[in-house]
């Protein structure tokens, strides 16, 4: 729920916030004890498919803020209270996150549940022109700390941290697979019938195939380095924020792994609209990423390729529905008009990851 300061703004939008509703978000971080300098104004912050992120300043401090997109959306993709919910929840453990500040489930002003976090410096590396900014030995520290973060986040007792019910800790691949397959029916309907076959495929092929559950944890389900925010010091990298959170649940780290090393595809930039650093050649591939995660002391990558398989499901569904957004005219900008080119490049390298 962090972005760095040097993020470049969106041109004024439908999605500006007007002083009437910078007014009553005022309100609400007043109402949970912050003492604010002065008005609020407010920059929606570049980056992002799903949720808006904006930088609020009130002259003398700084806060983030995440709302659900003004229209075009899908039913359970949007919701920035859980997101906040696992933030706090975290905050006491080793796991990196914004301070939680405030939550607004009032639908009335934004027409969305809000949440704003404290701000947190650091860098989002996002473009491949960005990474290539690192020499080789802070690419490798790079990696090292993204993979012991997720390492753990895995091992945090989710019970433990107030999160029971976060989400069943029982099925995840097959909640999953049935998740992601409404999802389809939501956003697919568009497509090419050609796609809707490779999809019908893969999701029969996964519902066979399924993988076994053998550990249970808190999975962020989007995790990549772009997600995060990283302090750079000379050759040492730390993660200062591991940010969106919206696919966030109790599940199987395993799954949580497949999707980083999903996002290395180079279908990816296709859905970012541009060479994006998660896809830079000069990152380790599946195998090395997944190597990187186990030497941190994650969990044992078990049934792995079946894992990758439903990764590359529900990016392809995921990015059907960027697709599904820009066509309803509720979303513009790189990536947005070229995010359904990457669904069938999706479903078929999850099909290749399966047994025929």
């Amino acid at each position: 729920m962090t972005h760095d300061d040097s993020a470049q703004s969106q041109p004024s939008t439908q999605n500006d916030l007007s002083p009437a509703e910078l007014a009553g978000i005022a309100d609400v971080l007043r109402d949970a004890g912050v003492d604010l300098a002065g008005p609020l104004t407010s920059r929606l912050i570049a980056g992002g498919r799903s949720n808006l992120t904006y930088r609020l300043d009130d002259g003398a401090a700084a806060w983030v803020m995440r709302t659900p997109p003004r229209a075009g959306r899908t039913p359970s993709a949007h919701d920035v209270a859980r997101e906040y919910r696992v933030i706090k929840a975290l905050g006491p453990t080793d796991v990196p996150v914004a301070p939680a500040v405030a939550v607004s489930e009032d639908d009335t002003l934004l027409g969305g549940d809000f949440a704003i976090c404290g701000f947190v410096e650091g860098r989002a590396i996002q473009a491949q022109a960005e990474l290539d900014t690192l020499t080789d030995a802070q690419l490798e520290k790079t990696v090292e700390a993204l993979s012991g973060t997720l390492a753990a986040l895995h091992r945090v007792d989710h019970v433990a941290v107030g999160l029971e019910r976060f989400g069943r800790p029982d099925a995840y691949a097959a909640r999953q697979h049935k998740r992601w397959t409404g999802q389809w029916d939501i956003v697919g309907t568009h497509l090419d019938p050609s796609v809707h076959q490779l999809a019908e495929r893969l999701a029969t092929r996964l519902a066979d195939h399924l993988p076994e559950q053998a550990s249970t944890g808190i999975v962020h389900g989007d995790y990549r380095l772009d997600n995060t925010l990283v302090q750079i010091d000379g050759d040492d990298v730390r993660v200062a924020a591991v940010v969106d959170w919206e696919l966030s649940t109790i599940g199987d780290p395993v799954a949580d792994v497949a999707s980083m090393c999903v996002y290395r595809d180079p279908a990816f930039d296709l859905i970012m609209g541009s060479p994006c650093a998660w896809t830079s050649p000069r990152l380790p591939d599946v195998e090395g990423l997944a190597a990187a995660y186990e030497r941190a002391g994650g969990v044992p990558l078990r049934d792995f390729d079946q894992h990758l398989a439903l990764g590359y499901y529900k990016l392809a569904v995921i990015s059907a529905g960027i697709d599904h957004r820009y066509r309803a005219g509720a979303a513009h900008g790189d990536g947005f008009d070229t995010a359904g080119q990457a669904v069938p490049l999706l479903l078929e390298a999850g099909l290749a990851r399966l047994p025929r």
